[in-house]
């Protein structure tokens, strides 16, 4: 398809299209709903148009807060077609976070979703005369008495059915430009206060062509489960490539609800972290461990099978022997489809992964089973993608090749160094950021050490400003560590403690489920959480299972001491960011007391 401005997009797919289904979304009632095409971009021109009426000029901020849905995304549209810039913000922000980007960018028009963030949004209205106006998705939401400015979004949609802004947007739509700038995400702010990343239609058309000379194996017959929040640029720009792509998108609203509405709609395609796919593995484990017999055997031949099919054949461009490819036929459709069918993933394609490290173990489990997981690297500031697996011939313990046409090269202290058409145009209002962010030579550092294979792989080894140095003298990488005891099913959440420490320790999240499960089984009697975690049999559990985990590891690296903690971390106490991300610095001051006791004797 020939188009130069995301503005466009869905307007040059309805050409040809037409009545095919671009989106499915729930009703209120939870029923699956179909947009076609055209009706997509007659919705998208009717709230442009609306936008227009308003006063909404090329350039402005349009911001929007709430979970996904059907009107989020004509709404990004419709603010493209204006030549206008959306900035997403995540369902789950604070009145706090959301008052500092509607300050930070000039954010005069705000869409809601519901009453949680309309709740929110108004109270920061009343604090900022720059917020002028809220737009409600949500028709249930109930407003504040004295609220006389706010409007919902089918109201809305009708204020600009006049010739004068059709006109209006029909001449912004002839004025688009590549340079033209998209979106403003705000970074999660991990360290620091967060950081406008600015990126244009020239870096989102970019991403989707290095993507179509990447991944050749989609159509039109594919379907795309939308379920990370579109705030997330992994999510926005998959989506986006989707659309591009023609493939039917559907939008998962609450997700709480993604284990309902995956076996209600049954994706060939969804991008996800790899939590999801630890969640997945621990399940299919639990089912093989507690098997007996010939069951148990069959569940670990068809996982033997799958492996040696899948990874030392098919990936490295061998034809099985004639052996192998019966076992394989067979068990695809038996045992292989049986797990993926419980999953509602039995029609997958692939699945893309990123946002967080993905265990090695993991990942080879999943493509054993016949799960083909497209584990790739990437950041906000890149328009997503990096670097992601092939089809076939990648490496397992590497985040992928390097994207065709971007260019990585290794820094001082091992910093991944990127350039190319999908590195962002900076950071909005931040000029000192912008001059840290890029090298003398364009290079923007993303502060991520690593290193390049001989076949331009990249493999990822931590965060720069997340590595641990031991009072011994010892660099520790605290999220590798993270990643292989997070394998564990009794395990949740994993902070590694060791900066400027004799030794590695952990504070850990017990997956309460299981363990609770456990303790019945056990006739360990406990009444809450605390006294649960508190029991010396548990404390031995959970350590023991850590120790056969860190058993590669090299002894400084391995945990010596753990704190079981009752409640998870979360984003409302702060202590992860809107993308589940530790916030390691509000960890160690919230937890010091605890961690202090765990070096004390």
């Amino acid at each position: 398809m020939n188009y130069h401005h995301l503005g466009e997009l869905v307007h040059k797919q309805a050409l040809t299209l037409k009545y095919k289904t671009a989106l499915k979304y729930q009703s209120p009632s939870g029923e699956w709903l179909d947009l076609s095409w055209k009706s997509f971009a007659d919705k998208i021109m009717k709230v442009a148009q609306a936008m227009a009426e308003i006063g909404l000029q090329p350039d402005d901020n349009v911001g929007i807060y709430a979970q996904n849905m059907d009107k989020y995304l004509i709404t990004d549209f419709a603010a493209y077609a204006n030549k206008a810039v959306m900035v997403p913000m995540y369902a789950t922000a604070s009145p706090m976070q959301v008052s500092y980007i509607v300050q930070d960018a000039n954010i005069r028009l705000l869409f809601v979703g519901e009453q949680f963030q309309y709740n929110n949004a108004y109270k920061v209205q009343q604090e900022l005369p720059v917020l002028e106006k809220l737009i409600i998705f949500d028709p249930k939401v109930v407003l504040k008495p004295d609220d006389q400015t706010s409007v919902f979004f089918d109201d809305f949609i009708t204020t600009g059915d006049n010739s004068e802004s059709m006109a209006l947007v029909n001449s912004r739509l002839k004025q688009l430009k590549e340079s033209d700038l998209a979106t403003i995400i705000y970074t999660s702010g991990t360290t620091g206060e967060p950081k406008g990343v600015m990126l244009t239609h020239a870096n989102y058309i970019k991403a989707c062509r290095i993507h179509d000379m990447r991944l050749q194996n989609l159509s039109e017959k594919d379907l795309s489960m939308c379920f990370l929040p579109l705030t997330h640029i992994f999510e926005k720009a998959w989506t986006y490539y989707c659309l591009h792509k023609g493939i039917t998108v559907a939008v998962n609203r609450d997700p709480s609800e993604i284990r309902k509405t995956l076996k209600q709609v049954r994706p060939t395609l969804m991008s996800n972290v790899p939590r999801f796919w630890e969640k997945v593995y621990d399940g299919v484990k639990d089912n093989i461990d507690s098997a007996s017999g010939i069951t148990k055997w069959l569940f670990n031949d068809a996982v033997r099978t799958g492996r040696r099919h899948n990874l030392d054949y098919v990936n490295e461009g061998k034809r099985a022997p004639l052996g192998n490819r019966i076992k394989f036929y067979l068990y695809r459709h038996t045992v292989f489809h049986l797990i993926k069918r419980i999953v509602g993933i039995e029609r997958g394609n692939f699945f893309p992964v990123a946002g967080a490290p993905l265990s090695d173990t993991i990942n080879t489990f999943m493509r054993s089973i016949d799960i083909h997981l497209i584990y790739g690297y990437g950041l906000t500031e890149t328009t997503a993608t990096v670097s992601c697996f092939p089809m076939t011939g990648f490496r397992i313990g590497t985040v992928g090749k390097v994207m065709p046409d971007v260019e990585v090269k290794i820094g001082e202290n091992n910093e991944i160094l990127v350039k190319g058409d999908t590195v962002m145009a900076g950071y909005y209002k931040k000029p000192e950021a912008n001059a840290a962010a890029f090298t003398e030579d364009g290079f923007f550092r993303t502060g991520d050490a690593g290193s390049l294979t001989d076949d331009n792989e990249i493999i990822l080894t931590e965060r720069i400003k997340d590595l641990y140095k031991t009072s011994n003298g010892k660099y520790i990488a605290p999220q590798m560590i993270e990643t292989r005891i997070s394998e564990d099913k009794f395990i949740e959440q994993v902070a590694v403690i060791g900066d400027d420490r004799k030794f590695v320790s952990a504070l850990i999240v017990p997956n309460f489920e299981t363990l609770v499960a456990y303790a019945q089984e056990q006739k360990i009697a406990f009444e809450t959480k605390e006294a649960l975690v508190g029991n010396p049999d548990i404390h031995n559990l959970i350590f023991g299972r850590i120790e056969l985990l860190q058993s590669q590891f090299t002894s400084y690296e391995k945990i010596k001491k753990i704190t079981l903690l009752p409640n998870p971390f979360s984003v409302e106490n702060g202590e992860l960011t809107n993308t589940l991300k530790l916030r390691r610095k509000v960890i160690l001051e919230k937890y010091a007391d605890v961690i202090d006791r765990m070096y004390s004797y």
